[in-house]
């Protein structure tokens, strides 16, 4: 089957294996040949590309590329069982391998002073939102962290849309007050 002018039996066999050997994960695999195939559809809509397979290769290397600075600007937080949790993830070490090549990587990691400031912030946050009640902490929860929209929150919980907004509102006033507290 072709698309684009690409063989998806190459694209999805010989390439996505060629990458998850980089990647050390299928599943940032396929991430990252997803990436470079929407890549090559944008393309595609405003020329012809006459050697898609070499494109899309090179394609592949820039998101890697990409996906190496993005992964490189995060470390692991670490578990409260008392170890320093510090070990680097594959996938981190993984992305280091990568920007070896293009640069410094130690350029994109956090500062100890930047992960330990976070640290402190996400505690907070959670104490915060330990105190919130049940329903409030449920939408602001399926609101900024998995993304859904108040309508699809009221329509999940049978719940009114405008419940859904004063869920999200009180949230946001136990937040900023307490940060304002903290400040």
């Amino acid at each position: 089957m072709n698309w684009c002018n690409v063989d998806l039996a190459w694209a999805y066999g010989d390439l996505l294996g060629s990458i998850t050997r980089q990647t050390r994960s299928l599943d940032r695999a396929y991430d990252v040949l997803h990436d470079a195939l929407v890549r090559l559809a944008l393309v595609c809509e405003r020329q012809t590309v006459h050697q898609p397979h070499a494109y899309l290769r090179t394609v592949v290397r820039s998101v890697l590329a990409d996906h190496g600075h993005d992964l490189a600007r995060w470390m692991p937080f670490p578990d409260d069982d008392g170890g320093d949790g510090l070990d680097e993830h594959s996938d981190i070490a993984a992305a280091r391998k990568i920007l070896a090549a293009t640069a410094d990587p130690e350029a994109f990691a956090p500062s100890p002073e930047h992960i330990a400031d976070l640290r402190q912030r996400l505690r907070a946050l959670q104490r915060i939102m330990d105190c919130l009640p049940p329903r409030c902490r449920e939408v602001f929860w399926l609101y900024h962290v998995e993304g859904y929209t108040h309508r699809e929150i009221a329509a999940k919980l049978g719940v009114t849309l405008n419940m859904v907004e004063r869920h999200v509102m009180r949230a946001y006033v136990d937040i900023w007050t307490a940060h304002e507290t903290l400040s």
